[in-house]
Order: C-alpha cells, then sequence, then structure tokens
C-alpha cells in the first residue's frame, strides 16, 4: 500500500507476482521510492515497519447528499459495506494479480461513478489501471511540481467554490497553451492530477463536477497537436477511466476552428456525454461578485486567472442551472 495516507494513486495492496516500482503521484518531493519486495525480517520492508492500515470508512456526507446519493446512485446507507465487499471479493476472485488498492473509500469511488454496479464498477476499476499501463508518459512521475508550469500556465483552474448544485468547476483555458513551450501530454498530466484531488472528497463524488472550456485564443497552433490517436487516449481517461461524474462540459468562446476539433473528438465520445456539452455563446450573467475569490489550484504558488477572465468564469459558473 502506497504510504500516504491521502495519496489517490490507487497503487498497492495485493501483488502475487513481484510489482513494478511505484512512485506516489502525489508525493511531492519526498523522493520516496516503492522498490518492492525486500529481504526484510517479516513485517519489515525496506528496513521500516509496514505503513497501517487504512482508516475504517466513516461517511462524511451530510443527510442531504446521503438521500441524493440513494436517489441517484442507488446507494443504500444500509448496504453500502456489503456493496464495497462485494466489489472487493469480485477482484480478489477475478482479477487476482491485480496492484490496487482494495480499502472501502477507495472502491467506494468505483461503485458511484457506475451508479453501484458491481460489473461496470470493476470495470472501471480495471481501466483506471489500464490507463497508466497504455499511456507511461502521462503517469511516470506524476506529482504537483513536475506540472507546475502547466498551472503557473493559466491553462488549468478550478474555481474556489461549487455552483448551486454543489458541483466544482473544472475550467480549462487551452488558448493558454503554447505548444513551443511544453507537450500537450503536461496538460493531461495536470488534469488527471487535479481530478484525483477532486474526488477525494465525497461531496464531488455523489454531486460530480462540471467542465468550463474557454476556448478563447485557440489557434491552428493547437488544433494541430490534437489528433484521433491523442483524442482517443484523452477521452478514454476522462470517460471511462477514472471514477468521477462528469455532469456537464460547458464550452465558451468557440472560434471557427472548434468544429474541426469537436470532429476529431466525437467519435470517442459516447452518446450520453456527447449530450453533455453545451454551446454556452450567450451573454454571460450580470457579476455577482463571485470572481473576488482566488481560484483553487493543486500549486500552492499559482497565481489567479486575471480579473476579467476569471469574471467570466465566475459569473458563468454562478448561472449553471
Amino acid at each position: 500500500m502506497c504510504p500516504r495516507d491521502d495519496c489517490a494513486c490507487g497503487q498497492a495492496s495485493i501483488s502475487v507476482s513481484p510489482p513494478a516500482v511505484h512512485r506516489c503521484p502525489m508525493a511531492e518531493d519526498s523522493g520516496f521510492t516503492d522498490v518492492g519486495p525486500s529481504e526484510d525480517p517479516p513485517g519489515v520492508r525496506n528496513g521500516f515497519p509496514p505503513p497501517p492500515p487504512p482508516a475504517a470508512y466513516r461517511c462524511t456526507l451530510t443527510p442531504e447528499l446521503v438521500a441524493k446519493a440513494r436517489e441517484e446512485l442507488q446507494e443504500k446507507p444500509e448496504w453500502r459495506l456489503r456493496d464495497v465487499q462485494a466489489l472487493r471479493d469480485m477482484v480478489l476472485k477475478e482479477q487476482p494479480r491485480l496492484s490496487t488498492r482494495l480499502d472501502d473509500a477507495f472502491l467506494l469511488r468505483f461503485l458511484r461513478a457506475r451508479k453501484f454496479d458491481y460489473d461496470r464498477a470493476l470495470q472501471l476499476l480495471l481501466n483506471y489501471h489500464a490507463s497508466r499501463r497504455l499511456w507511461p508518459e502521462v503517469f511516470r512521475d506524476l506529482r504537483p511540481s513536475a506540472v507546475r508550469h502547466v498551472l503557473g500556465s493559466g491553462f488549468l483552474t478550478v474555481l474556489p467554490r461549487p455552483d448551486p448544485q454543489g458541483r466544482f468547476i473544472l475550467c480549462l483555458q487551452p488558448g493558454k497553451w503554447k505548444p513551443s513551450d511544453y507537450p500537450f501530454v503536461d496538460n493531461v498530466r495536470a488534469i488527471y492530477l487535479t481530478l484525483e484531488k477532486l474526488i477525494q472528497p465525497e461531496e464531488t463524488q455523489v454531486n460530480g463536477i462540471v467542465i468550463l472550456t474557454d476556448y478563447n485564443g485557440v489557434g491552428l497552433s493547437q488544433a494541430s497537436n490534437l489528433g484521433p490517436f491523442l483524442a482517443k487516449k484523452v477521452v478514454g481517461i476522462l470517460q471511462d477511466g477514472f471514477p468521477i461524474r462528469i455532469k456537464a462540459v460547458n464550452i465558451i468562446n468557440e472560434p471557427r476552428i472548434f468544429k474541426g476539433i469537436f470532429a476529431i473528438i466525437k467519435p470517442f465520445l459516447k452518446e450520453k456525454m456527447a449530450e453533455r456539452g453545451v454551446d454556452e455563446s450567450q451573454p454571460l450573467l450580470p457579476s455577482s461578485g463571485f470572481e473576488r475569490e482566488r481560484p483553487w489550484s493543486l500549486a500552492s504558488s499559482h497565481s489567479p486567472v486575471k480579473s476579467s477572465q476569471n469574471r467570466r468564469f465566475s459569473t458563468f459558473c454562478m448561472g449553471l442551472t
């Protein structure tokens, strides 16, 4: 098990064959590397006792969110731990060589993301780990300090407060990305780390998130870097490989070139996800003062987006229904 209690990397716990070297993605610059089994005495690993087991699951949902989870996700509090154990048993029986966390809190993310359908939750868990094998350049040495240049560019921010439905707003500004500065895969790394942080609170697991994309400034230099092969990988992670509920994808400042970009992405979208894309070309609502708060970010040193841009994001998000 990854030694960081707050790590959401999903790596480790059961493994029949010696696992590959594993770097905890949220372990910033700690320098810790899990080198697998050693010749230490029983109960001791790398000269240190094993980390304590995860704390027993304790529900942190409000009564309102418990009711929402029951209605929308088919999550019954009285059956919750039974359902988690059922998924755990499926992993141990059907995927005994899968190296994964098996604690209640972690498995609950996958059950909630698939409305407590055991088979679909298991497939999502398998996809989650398969992504690491299929796209290793995204997950190699994945930690906040490794994507600080992306966070500092303004490409990605999360607004400080959720919308009226309790959904956090992940704001993407592709026009801020300059292909000459760094490769597109770094943007994917930053998005993935942000999702890992967002999914930790149970409230987000129930409410989901909204993605707001501002295409202002996007031109051929950005669009030409997103081919079908790369688009398929990105959509695969967001749509089928991560335990988060994307409730809406909203687009503002759509350029003429967007039709070409969407034509590349659309073949890989499920019908339900494609229907959740909304073109918000109408004037935004009057300012509500929401823009005065600093956007949340993985990097504590990340500066907020410019006030005019933040105002557009903020007033739009306050009008989401």
